[in-house]
């Protein structure tokens, strides 16, 4: 469904980010793109929703294909109408718009009005409690449930592709539990994911690939089985030396890169 071939973008015509990616998201799967702050994540998202125009990012090498089209210059508004739809960091949602009303402009280029009633529908089924609080001021719901409405309102369009941005950011473990079951559940649904995470247990857990980047580069890919199996997974994104004992993060952080990845 999504392809990255060898994508190199450059910031203020001057600073190399990404150094030639390629990233594969089939259709009806789950994929996990994982890596520390600065690995060059985010800007792997803005290449494929359209946002690097904004940051004055550009594409200058390599491209992004969806469905069969190349839409590496496509503006946003038309990758979702293709069915992109994104969840950013941060949730993003408008806190001084209900939770009814911060749904409805997830539909706003979707004017097929069935297709709202149902996305609408499929969205009050997966969250019970913003059905709940439907008319409640978004601003005033718990982390939890701004990030089931960011989710919520994403799904609005309908989409094909789903991108999280770092869903389980500043959540407790108990919702992020209840989140990993939301996206096995969306996906299971037939939409693909992209889950773009730091958080390598809750991603590798639900997805069914996996990548990982360093500073602009793809170091390592394959199943969550072989990801977690890898000694340097294991050390610098859960935490554990050769024994299997897990370190405090005071040692994890000062940990070098291995050779091979920064190679």
């Amino acid at each position: 469904m999504l392809n990255l071939e060898n994508l190199e973008v450059v910031y203020n015509d001057v600073v190399l980010v990404l150094r030639g990616i390629s990233i594969e998201v089939p259709d009806g799967q789950i994929v996990a793109l994982l890596g520390a702050n600065g690995a060059g994540k985010t800007t792997t998202l803005r290449a494929i929703t359209g946002l690097l125009d904004v940051h004055e990012g550009d594409i200058t090498k390599g491209e992004v294909r969806f469905d069969g089209a190349d839409i590496t210059h496509e503006d946003p508004s038309a990758r979702v109408q293709r069915g992109i739809s994104q969840v950013m960091e941060g949730r993003r949602i408008f806190a001084e718009l209900s939770v009814e009303e911060n749904l409805r402009a997830g539909a706003y280029i979707n004017r097929d009005g069935s297709a709202v009633k149902d996305a609408h529908e499929r969205v009050m089924t997966l969250f019970p409690q913003l059905k709940e609080r439907r008319n409640s001021t978004a601003g005033y719901l718990s982390g939890g449930e701004q990030q089931m409405l960011a989710i919520g309102r994403a799904l609005m369009q309908s989409p094909k592709l789903l991108i999280l941005d770092e869903p389980s950011l500043g959540l407790a473990p108990l919702l992020v539990q209840e989140v990993k079951e939301i996206i096995k559940e969306i996906n299971e649904q037939g939409t693909s994911v992209l889950l773009i995470e730091q958080n390598a247990n809750m991603a590798l857990s639900i997805a069914h690939h996996g990548y990982i980047m360093e500073t602009g580069k793809m170091v390592m890919d394959g199943s969550p089985q072989k990801l977690l199996k890898d000694e340097d997974v294991q050390e610098f994104y859960l935490g554990l030396h050769a024994t299997g004992e897990q370190k405090s993060f005071r040692d994890v952080k000062h940990y070098k890169r291995r050779k091979r990845w920064l190679s």
